[in-house]
Parts: C-alpha cells; sequence; structure tokens
C-alpha cells in the first residue's frame, strides 16, 4: 500500500505540472495525460486502483457530460428547488452562460471503483435547469459541464457551507440594478424577464421600486422602511411627492396610509369621471395613470383630477350644444352632478298625433314584424343573416316612430332650458323640461261673468278687451267694492255665503256616504287628488283634503339622486308625466279613460312618493318605522337590487368589530378571522371584497319574510315577481283574501 500511495503522489504531481498554464481539458482529455505520465504498473490490480485514484483526483477542472452528472444523495439543501427558481437558473444560462462551475465527485461502486459518473455536491440547480434546457431542445444531453472534482472535502459540509456561507444582494441594489439595465441597455421588463428567468411583472415591480426616491431608498436600506412601505411609495414616481408624504408621515406609517396620502388627489379608473373620458382621450389631453403594481388597482389612479374634470365639462357641453342646436331649447346648463333642478318648475312632452306618413309607416312595421315573428317563431335553427338584418332594420324602425308620438310644446321649449349631467354609470344624462321663474308666464286672474284680468287688462272669455268700466289695479270693479250698501235688483241676487256653506255641507256628507260605497271610483278620485297635486304646480284642483308630501332624499345622503334607483325612479315619474293632458282640468276624464290595471299603476306611482321611512335621531316615530317595515314585507323589498355595502357606502363608517361580524355572518368565522389583524381601512377594502356577490345587509336594510310565506310559496313568489306578473299571492285565495294577506 505504501507503494501503491507514493505511485499515486507520483501521478498527482505529474498531472499537476502538465495541467499548469493549461486550458481546461474535457475528462478523456485529462484521463489521456494522467495515464501517460504514470508509470507502468507491475499488475493489472494495480492499474486498475491507479487508474481510479486519478480520476478521483482532486483540484482539477474539466468538462463532463451532461449525462454523467448526478444529483449527491450528500448535498446538504433537501428542500428541492421550485420550478420557478430553476426557470431563473436555465433563462440566466440561456443568455449569458454558466459562470460558476459544478462541484463533483467521482461515483464509485461498492469496490469503490469508478462508475464513470459524477455526484454534483455545489450546484444542483444549474444541473436541473441545464436538464430543463434538454427538455426544450436547447441544447444536447451530452453538453459538456465545466465542473471542479473534489474529493478532498466532505461533500455534505461543502454543500452546507456554499449555502450558508454568502450574503445576498440587498433588495434595494436589485431593484435600482434592474432599473440601470432598462435605462442604459434600452431593455423592456420583457427582454430583462427572459434574461433573468421571471415573469414581465416582476421585472416591472422592482423596476418601480427602483424608481423610489434614493432618499427614501436610503432609509430602506438602514432599516427605516419595511419593503410593504415602499411597495406603497412606489405607487407614483414623483420623488418629491412621496417625501412629502413620508414627511408628513406620523406614528402610523402603515402601507394603506402611504397609499391613501400619495392617491387622494387623484382619482381612481373607476369613477364616473374616469369612465365618462375614457384612458385615450385623457393620456392625449397629457394626463397620466399611475398604476400600483404591487396591489389591485382596477385600472389605477388619474393623476390630474383637474384635468379630468375639464374633460368631463367639455364633453358634457358638446353634447349639450348638439341637443340645443337639435331641439331648440331656451338653455343648457353642465353639471358634473346632478343639481337637483334647483327647485325648478319642470315641463314634459306631451302625446301628439302622428303624421299620416308616420302612421302608415309604423302599422307598415308593425305588421312586418308580426308576420316575421311568426314565420320564424319556431324555427330550430340560427336566423339567416338577412332576416336578422330585416328585423334590426323594423325595430329601429319602430323606436323611431315611438320616438315621434310625444313632443314638448314649443312654446315650453321656448321658454324652458335642459341640464346636462354625468350619470352613476359614466354616461351623459340629459334632463329636459326646466323652466326658470322669469320664464314663467303670468297666470290670468278670473273675474266676474267669465272675465279675466292679465297685465291689468279686463278681457271676455273671447279675449276680447273690455272698455269703458272702471276697475281697480287688481281687476275688481270700483262700483262693486260698495256692493254691500246698495241693495241690489231681486232678480240678481246671489245666494249668502252661509246658505252657500250649508248647502255644500250637505252635498260633502253625501259625496262621503256615496264615495264609501263605491271603491272603484274612490280609488280614482285619490288617485285624481295625489296626481293633480304630484304633476301639477300650483293647482288645487282636488275636493279631497289629502296632502301628499314627499321628502328630499338628497339632503340625508349624499349622492342618492345619482345612484341607478333614482334614475330609474325619475324615469318612470317622466314616463306618467308624459301621458297625462296638459291641462288640469281634463285630468279626470284621462283617468277615467284608463283601464283598471293603469289607474292602480299611476296610484301607485304617486303613492310611492309619499313614502318616508328615513330616522332621524330626534324624530321619535316608533309606529311609523313599524309600518315601513310591514310596507317593506308586503312588497317584497331586495335591497340587494339597489344597495351593496361597499368602503365609501358602508364600511368606512362603522367599527372594526362591525366589519369581523359582517364577514362572519356572510362569509365564515374563518374569513373574519384572517382579516382580523388588519388596521381599518385595509379591513374595510377587503370585506368589501369578501362580502361581494354575497347579498349582505345590514339589518336596517333587510326584509323581514311574511309569516304566512312557506318556503315553497317563496321560491314561487320569486319566480313569479321574476317573470313579471300580476298575483303574486296565493291563487287560490279570493282577491280579498290575497289583498288582506299581502297587506299582513
Amino acid at each position: 500500500m505504501a507503494r501503491t500511495a507514493k505511485k499515486a503522489k507520483a501521478v498527482a504531481v505529474a498531472t499537476a505540472e502538465l495541467t499548469a498554464d493549461a486550458e481546461i481539458r474535457n475528462v478523456g482529455d485529462v484521463l489521456a495525460n494522467v495515464i501517460a505520465a504514470r508509470p507502468v504498473p507491475e499488475t493489472e490490480e494495480a492499474a486498475s486502483v491507479e487508474v481510479t485514484e486519478a480520476v478521483a483526483a482532486s483540484g482539477e477542472t474539466v468538462f463532463i457530460p451532461l449525462n454523467k452528472l448526478k444529483k449527491s444523495p450528500r448535498n446538504a439543501r433537501k428542500t428541492p428547488h421550485t420550478d420557478a427558481e430553476i426557470e431563473a437558473y436555465a433563462a440566466s444560462i440561456a443568455a449569458k452562460g454558466m459562470f460558476q462551475n459544478l462541484v463533483v465527485e467521482p461515483e464509485l461502486d461498492v469496490d469503490g471503483v469508478g462508475t464513470g459518473f459524477y455526484l454534483v455536491t455545489i450546484g444542483e440547480g444549474r444541473r436541473l435547469a441545464q436538464l430543463l434546457r434538454v427538455k426544450r431542445k436547447q441544447i444536447k444531453k451530452t453538453e459538456p459541464i465545466r465542473c471542479v472534482i473534489d474529493t478532498a472535502n466532505d461533500p455534505f459540509e461543502i454543500s452546507l457551507d456554499e449555502n450558508v456561507t454568502r450574503t445576498a444582494m440587498h433588495p434595494a441594489d436589485q431593484y435600482e440594478a434592474f432599473r440601470e439595465l432598462a435605462e442604459a441597455c434600452g431593455w423592456g421588463a420583457e427582454e430583462i424577464a427572459a434574461r433573468f428567468g421571471v415573469t414581465a411583472h416582476v421585472v416591472r415591480q422592482r423596476m418601480r421600486l427602483g424608481a423610489v426616491s434614493p432618499r427614501l431608498m436610503q432609509v430602506y436600506r438602514d432599516g427605516g422602511l419595511s419593503l410593504d412601505q415602499l411597495m406603497a411609495f412606489a405607487i407614483t414616481e414623483d420623488h418629491a411627492r412621496q417625501e412629502q408624504v413620508y414627511d408628513g408621515l406620523g406614528y402610523n406609517r402603515e402601507p394603506w396610509i402611504i397609499r391613501r396620502d400619495l392617491t387622494k388627489t387623484h382619482v381612481a379608473a373607476t369613477d364616473r369621471r374616469a369612465i365618462f373620458v375614457g384612458v385615450e382621450a385623457y393620456t392625449e389631453a397629457g394626463g397620466a395613470i399611475i398604476r400600483d403594481l404591487f396591489t389591485e388597482d382596477r385600472g389605477g389612479f388619474y393623476e390630474d383630477a383637474a384635468l379630468l374634470d375639464q374633460l368631463v365639462i367639455d364633453k358634457l357641453e358638446k353634447i349639450a350644444a348638439e341637443v340645443q342646436q337639435t331641439e331648440g331649447w331656451k338653455w343648457v346648463a353642465v353639471h358634473i352632478d346632478y343639481p337637483h333642478a334647483h327647485g325648478l318648475r319642470r315641463t314634459y312632452p306631451q302625446p301628439v298625433e302622428l303624421s299620416e306618413e308616420d302612421a302608415t309607416a309604423y302599422a307598415a312595421a308593425q305588421e312586418e314584424l308580426e308576420r316575421l315573428s311568426a314565420e320564424w317563431e319556431d324555427a330550430d335553427v340560427d336566423l339567416p343573416s338577412e332576416v336578422d338584418e330585416r328585423f334590426a332594420e323594423i325595430e329601429a324602425e319602430i323606436e323611431r316612430i315611438d320616438a315621434l308620438l310625444h313632443a314638448y310644446d314649443p312654446d315650453a321649449v321656448a321658454r324652458s332650458g335642459v341640464f346636462v349631467v354625468l350619470s352613476h354609470d359614466g354616461e351623459a344624462r340629459i334632463e329636459r323640461g326646466f323652466i326658470r321663474a322669469e320664464d314663467e308666464q303670468p297666470e290670468p286672474k278670473e273675474a266676474e261673468g267669465g272675465e279675466t284680468v292679465i297685465d291689468g287688462v279686463r278681457v271676455n272669455g273671447d279675449g276680447e278687451v273690455i272698455e269703458g268700466r272702471e276697475h281697480d289695479g287688481d281687476g275688481n270693479h270700483v262700483s262693486a267694492l260698495d256692493a254691500e250698501d246698495e241693495e241690489p235688483e231681486e232678480d240678481g241676487k246671489p245666494l249668502s255665503d252661509i246658505l252657500i256653506r250649508d248647502l255644500t255641507a250637505h252635498r260633502t256628507l253625501g259625496l262621503r256616504l256615496a264615495l264609501g260605497e263605491q271603491p272603484d271610483i274612490a280609488l280614482l278620485a285619490v288617485t285624481h287628488a295625489l296626481a293633480a297635486q304630484t304633476f301639477y304646480r300650483g293647482v288645487d284642483a282636488t275636493c279631497l283634503e289629502i296632502r301628499p308630501t314627499s321628502s328630499y332624499l338628497a339632503s340625508h345622503a349624499d349622492g342618492i339622486e345619482d345612484t341607478a334607483a333614482a334614475k330609474a325612479l325619475a324615469d318612470r315619474h317622466a314616463g306618467w308625466a308624459a301621458d297625462i293632458p296638459r291641462d288640469v282640468a281634463d285630468l279626470w276624464g284621462f283617468l277615467a279613460g284608463l283601464d283598471q290595471a293603469s289607474v292602480m299603476a299611476l296610484f301607485a306611482h304617486c303613492a310611492s312618493l309619499t313614502v318616508n321611512a328615513v330616522k332621524q335621531p330626534w324624530e321619535r316615530k316608533p309606529r311609523a318605522h313599524e309600518t315601513a317595515d310591514r310596507l317593506a314585507t308586503a312588497v317584497v323589498l331586495d335591497m340587494t337590487a339597489h344597495w351593496t355595502p361597499t368602503v365609501r357606502t358602508y364600511l368606512a363608517r362603522i367599527t372594526k368589530a362591525h366589519i369581523l361580524a359582517a364577514v362572519r355572518e356572510a362569509v365564515s368565522n374563518e374569513a373574519a378571522e384572517r382579516i382580523a389583524s388588519m388596521k381599518k381601512q385595509p379591513m374595510a377594502e377587503a370585506a368589501e371584497q369578501l362580502l361581494a356577490e354575497t347579498g349582505w345587509l345590514p339589518s336596517l336594510m333587510r326584509t323581514a319574510q311574511p309569516a304566512w310565506l312557506d318556503e315553497a310559496q317563496a321560491d314561487a313568489l320569486a319566480e313569479t315577481l321574476a317573470a313579471d306578473e300580476p298575483e303574486t299571492a296565493d291563487p287560490t285565495a279570493e282577491d280579498g283574501e290575497a289583498f288582506h294577506i299581502a297587506a299582513e
């Protein structure tokens, strides 16, 4: 053995001398030189041992085929590399080559003889990356890999040492380096991502972090800011703004506070103004959009709120000018928020007769639509393109003529104006027919004998001026002022006031008795009283002492008039206003000519405007609120169709305990526990996402299910309401019973 050891040492020395100042060679070259330099073995057994020992010599840097490398069982890293890590290695090697050698040791069999394979002690991740490149056909499996053979050290220790005794680059250096690559080399995020095996989004994030103010980056290096806080500052690239917010921070430096302060002067992309203007128009006008690459920002933030508002106004003014030019209104006014008419009186379009030409075209279109519908009603295949196009043309023609069925009075148009505002959904909202006080026509005053006084001039029923009779400024006869002192002639003497009051009192009693026995006429009379005061201004045209009042909800909830529910109610009101006659004197005849369902619909609309379920802190109306709850149950009110709990509408205005209780009730205890440690604002934002689509409502917004409505009936009722069928009660009950039960 001593002689063998000496021979091995001599071989190692010879090998070192041969390889000094020489280029790195592959395994075959090294072995050939080693074998040539060694002494001739005395026996075949000695030759075998010497070859094995020569192959295992430490310090050699050789190229070994990739398919001859194996994972070492002595590697200290037991947790496997992730796919992302291997991908990053592969991308880096493909772009720049493999800078670091693999450290290997020869694999020996049970007899200590080399198998021809090598175990990778250091560099397993790079070996796996190269195998991935083989799989992708980028290299061959025999690709030579530069390795250093190490048999002098313990493989477990050096693999542990390689992972422990190293210092990772500070993240700040990495972020700035990515930024410098983009600026110095002109590489985009995609190219950098390909060279480093990460996604383009990750590159953009690191580049954005590299754009943080150098002052704040140094604070981050010194441990004064966490990574989450740095990411919050990266929402904008304005260094001055970043430093301003940093200097203004108090003891609470939560990331959400930093984001809030950086964006409080900006407009979210989900805002109706941003939707109305659009990204393209805003950016073309020089506006910038900032994006938060580290959280879900749903489109970013429009940086210049003033510019955005101006673009909204400009676009609304163009629409207003077109409406005024096309329709001839006296004035137009543009507002971002609906001005609630400023108390102006409003006029609505009235039914008009179609021209003979339009009436003929309307009838022809309806007839053709019915014919085509009947012809293709049972067709199981898609409509031919020409038939589908014809359907669209007919429907467009019918819609065009339908628009001609109602029109504003030309005199009203000449005196009225239009508000063009921004709707809740980011669309232009056009509200027509508002009359200012100075444009109101003076109401003529009635005088005796059917005469009227207009601007102090007395005219008869035919509009002729009556001359030669003295009157005062109010149109009263001067001779009539002292009429009580004169004895009138017997034939023309009117009934006394006392007698008139007596007779009409008896007539009122008779009307009360009769009306109470005729529900249909009572419904008509009440509907007339409500409609006369709802749709006509300053008119006392009803004998029923019913005075509908409507609470101004905009004074209780800011922005409520700009919601979808408010728009739907306004559209319903405008539809009725367009149908009722212009003169209140014709209202009774109009109502009498309606079918029962239409009268009920108008009655319901007028009654609905008087509902007031607002709870004021100083009011004590428990019975009224109980009735409101019963009313909600009777109409099966579902507030999920009109309101959702968001940060703005609810969650930011309640305590954290209430937020957690809502999430616990609507989602689960686990979900509530996940957000329990958050600060108020992020908790509210997280709760908004969790509560979305759950249909959860605060107790004040919920509708109790009627006691008579079991589960099966509830399902049937929901289907009935969805189908817009009028009857929602038990079909087996009589009309009176159904109404009574629903009212309960």
